[in-house]
């Protein structure tokens, strides 16, 4: 494979981040006063996946999430969402999502900047202090994140889930 300037050789390297991570818990922390509450619910669902060929996709879903019967209801799903993809670097304990695709259109052509510590099986991400649209009311306010490992899928004889 070329390299180019854009995707320089570090991206193709095993780190231990690679793969996939599940959602186990996420708060927000507000600036002004230190208070934590968790927008998405207490059990909200949700992956980020690191690919060795430099590629993340993240999807955060709030608990409880309807199916929308109003206009009103579309609008809505938007606040309980949130998911972006696009292409990563890490820098010692960051890393710089590239966004290429978001739920919210203006995060598109942005850099996400994830902080990020993993021990043993969990991962655990903060942002840095930013607006979020999501709560704008909140103002500045930072997402404190962990992730668990996701298992290897079990070794069977039956190799159709890899094969699609």
């Amino acid at each position: 494979m070329t390299q180019s300037p854009e995707q320089p050789l570090y991206r193709y390297k095993q780190h231990q981040i690679h793969g996939a991570w599940e959602l186990k818990n996420y708060n927000v922390e507000i600036q002004t006063t230190g208070e934590l509450f968790a927008p998405m619910g207490e059990q909200p669902s949700g992956y980020v996946i690191f690919t060795a060929e430099g590629r993340l996709s993240f999807t955060l879903s709030a608990q409880g999430r309807q199916a929308p019967t109003s206009p009103g209801d579309h609008a809505k799903l938007l606040q309980s969402f949130i998911a972006y993809t696009g292409t990563y670097r890490l820098e010692d304990n960051r890393w710089i999502t590239d966004v290429d695709v978001a739920w919210n259109p203006e995060w598109v052509g942005t850099q996400q900047i994830r902080f990020f510590q993993i021990e043993g099986e969990l991962l655990t991400v903060q942002t840095p202090w930013r607006v979020m649209p999501n709560w704008p009311d909140k103002g500045l306010t930072r997402s404190i994140v962990t992730f668990q490992r996701c298992p290897a899928p079990e070794a069977t004889g039956d190799q159709s889930a890899v094969q699609g």
